[in-house]
């Protein structure tokens, strides 16, 4: 009997490139390699059709987004009623097949009496409401945080529709813990990010500069960037990078008075794995405990030295694998100590035993299809 499965994804997920988009990737990649066949459905936001998609699923649905001033008048979170759409509805009934749900901004559709019958999947990518009341935290601008106070809102009262899920899988055991108070009738599951790593690949030797990354157009990684060239890395004596998608003007005027601080805009694939993989440090602060750490992932397979704050590690049960700091003193005293220490053998066998079986893709994959009982 085929095993497949519907998958509705809230963006194209290639190029594999930021955040939860990493996420499905891989998750598609690894189930397709398990022999699921995949139906996709997803949203156009930003980026092209994709042949590297249609290559490894049965068939690829794109959906236009209703995006605009009408789609915020709604009850609905905007991010979830401009992805409605009937052409949707009718694609998913024309199987009678699991739906996965990629994150709550996709759940249109979920609770809708025609796929009462079906089993449904969401995979939480964040606590909607925490994430957006923490973006309206940091946002400068007075619309924008009107906006997100506003969305964090709407997001609160819409996850209730999770009630009709049969199956929830969170990306960190905090997640899971609150997701299982909110619908103890539901099973939820953690479930580690999907990711681009099959191996622990560290180089060794030393390189003389630090590393952050992440997606620079969110507003939650401006601030942690800002916190990082303000209070950290103005003061050490080595060359500081800040790599990332779309990075806002306020960075590059924070950084311009310091030398040793570079930003590193939009760089590819190839360059964003280079430049982790040569640090000698990978430094990683968040403010947000919730959601996907892809990043500390993508470090801890591929670069040296990692450093970070608590929340990064929230939930995640790596602490052992990363050297710990909360302050600026604190971040600053670590930078010191080990850009002067090479990275030994025993923390690539330390990673190993920890990372593998549970953040292996083929596991992941293989416990996702066992959950949701598809055929062998």
């Amino acid at each position: 009997m085929e095993r497949l499965i519907n998958i509705v994804s809230f963006n194209i997920p290639w190029p594999a490139n930021y955040g939860g988009i990493i996420d499905v990737f891989y998750q598609i990649k690894a189930l397709h390699e398990c022999g699921v066949k995949i139906i996709l459905h997803c949203f156009e936001y930003e980026r092209p059709h994709s042949p590297e998609l249609e290559s490894i699923c049965e068939q690829v649905f794109y959906y236009k987004r209703r995006t605009g001033l009408i789609s915020n008048f709604s009850f609905f979170p905007y991010n979830v009623i401009s992805r409605k759409d009937p052409q949707l509805l009718q694609n998913l009934l024309l199987n009678n097949d699991p739906i996965l749900f990629e994150g709550l901004h996709s759940c249109y559709y979920i609770t809708h009496k025609q796929l009462s019958k079906r089993i449904k999947i969401h995979r939480e990518a964040n606590i909607e409401h925490d994430y957006y009341n923490q973006l309206a935290k940091a946002e400068p601008n007075l619309l924008k945080k009107c906006f997100f106070r506003v969305e964090a809102l709407r997001f609160r009262f819409y996850q209730k529709v999770l009630r009709k899920a049969n199956l929830i899988l969170a990306v960190s055991s905090t997640d899971a813990d609150y997701l299982k108070h909110c619908f103890p009738s539901t099973h939820v599951e953690f479930m580690p990010c999907f990711n681009p790593n099959e191996k622990i690949n560290i180089k060794s030797g030393q390189s003389d500069f630090i590393l952050y990354h992440g997606k620079l157009s969110v507003s939650e990684n401006t601030i942690a960037a800002l916190f990082l060239i303000r209070e950290v890395f103005c003061k050490l004596p080595y060359t500081c990078i800040i790599a990332g998608m779309n990075p806002p003007k306020l960075l590059y005027k924070a950084a311009q008075p310091f030398s040793n601080i570079r930003i590193e805009a939009n760089p590819s694939e190839t360059k964003m794995n280079e430049l982790t993989q040569e640090a000698q440090i990978n430094l990683l602060i968040t403010f947000q405990a919730t959601g996907l750490k892809l990043k500390l992932l993508n470090s801890l397979f591929t670069g040296r030295h990692i450093i970070v704050n608590r929340k990064m590690i929230s939930g995640t049960g790596l602490e052992s694998l990363c050297n710990i700091a909360n302050t600026p003193e604190e971040m600053i005293h670590e930078c010191i100590s080990l850009m002067q220490e090479n990275i030994s053998d025993k923390t690539a066998d330390k990673r190993e035993k920890i990372l593998f079986p549970l953040y292996s893709n083929q596991f992941q994959a293989k416990k996702l299809i066992s959950l949701i009982n598809l055929p062998d």
